[in-house]
């Protein structure tokens, strides 16, 4: 293992050790910035290799931990492997926050317009959650907020107290500046690019 393992492992604690290598301490550098065919990167290569995965989620959850959670809701549809994670992590349920039309059931309806300008439905299933349950929200990506703002709407409107936001990537800008100053946002990647 090297120093900066042994180091991160002594600050994260012995249940670490298993997991730790240079593959675990570096997981940002399996995202795949080529862009080939979209303008984001994929950030999927991370979820393959189980102790950068593991390792990505102990960084997501860490402000989170001593709060109090009861759902995680995940952003269709990277948000429902990373959130799924940070659930199984918390102790909490998860629940889905959908793209439109993709509910079989009953459900309220949030339309917004992405990062590119294309107008899109969320969904939340009816009864999802009691009323009253706090939530984290969760998004492989964050750019102008859009998307997260209809979740919390939605969030909201069932009854549950939406308590921060975390994102691998998430921008903090003029476009999510409301966000990161009303709700505890967090993120791990700092190039965000």
């Amino acid at each position: 293992m090297s120093e900066i393992g042994l180091a991160l492992a002594r600050v994260r604690g012995a249940e670490w050790d298993y997991f730790f290598n240079d593959e675990a301490m570096d997981y940002l550098s399996l995202i795949d910035r080529s862009r080939t065919i979209y303008k984001r990167s994929d950030v999927t290569p991370i979820f393959a290799q189980p102790a950068a995965f593991a390792a990505l989620i102990e960084d997501l959850v860490k402000p989170y931990r001593d709060e109090r959670i009861d759902i995680v809701a995940g952003l269709d549809a990277m948000g429902f492997i990373v959130g799924t994670a940070l659930a199984l992590k918390l102790g909490a349920g998860f629940v889905p926050v959908r793209k439109g039309g993709k509910l079989p059931v009953a459900h309220d309806r949030e339309v917004t317009s992405d990062y590119s300008g294309t107008v899109k439905a969320l969904e939340l299933r009816t009864g999802a959650f009691a009323p009253g349950k706090r939530v984290l929200l969760a998004d492989e990506w964050i750019e102008t907020g859009a998307q997260a703002r209809a979740a919390i709407a939605l969030i909201e409107r069932a009854g549950g107290v939406v308590v921060g936001i975390v994102a691998i990537g998430f921008r903090n800008n003029e476009k999510t500046a409301a966000l990161w100053a009303r709700y505890r946002c967090h993120g791990v990647w700092p190039e965000q690019v």
